[in-house]
This record gives C-alpha cells, structure tokens and sequence, in this order.
C-alpha cells in the first residue's frame, strides 16, 4: 500500500479494476434518459389507464418516476460514489415502470406492442 492509502495495482488487475469503474459509468450515463423517457411517458397517459390496470395511481407514479429522474441527475455514477445506491435504487424503479407498468397501461388504452 502506498503512503497516501491509495492502493495500485499492476498490469491486468487495475485493468479490471478500472473496467468496473467504466461499467457502472456507462450504465449511469444510460439510466438518465431511460428516467427521462419514463417521466415522460407517465405524464402523458390517461389518469384512468392507471387505476384500471390495478396499478398506483399516475401523481404517484409521476412522483416515482420525476424523482428517480432527479436523484440519477443528481447522484453521479461510479462505485466508489457516496450515492451509488440512490441512482441504482432510482434505476430499480424506472425499470418496474417500463417493465411492468407502461405495457399495462399503453394495453388498456388500445394500443398495440409497439416500443
């Protein structure tokens, strides 16, 4: 270990090292538009369409998704980041609306399988 307390690695372990660095970056950097897109799409469909696919009700999933959109804006990405957990929660979130929600609820409109 060095002086400062940093720790370096030689030849194919700092590769790795780095490698998880840039991983969880890349899906950092994904993951805004991905909770933009889903803002998005919530605050466009009807209020009904929600509450008739037995689902919360859309000021809630606005309020799901508006803040996953602001805590992945806000918390920056990277393992050794302090909000790492937050982003990846708001990730979790945006995921279940995309996922589970929309196809419900664009279903219940009338629409087809279209992305």
């Amino acid at each position: 270990m060095c002086a400062d307390g940093a720790r370096t690695y030689s030849g194919r372990v700092s590769l790795l090292y780095d490698l998880d660095d840039w991983v969880l970056w890349a899906i950092w950097l994904l993951a805004i538009p991905v909770g933009g897109y889903a803002f998005v799409h919530a605050l466009m469909q009807r209020a009904d369409a929600f509450t008739a696919v037995d689902k919360l009700t859309k000021p809630a999933w606005l309020g799901i998704t508006g803040a996953s959109l602001l805590v992945l804006i806000v918390f920056q990405g990277g393992p050794r980041s302090s909000g790492t957990l937050f982003w990846l929660a708001a990730l979790v979130a945006v995921i279940v609306y995309i996922v589970d929600v929309k196809p419900a609820v664009v279903r219940v409109q009338g629409g087809g399988q279209r992305w």
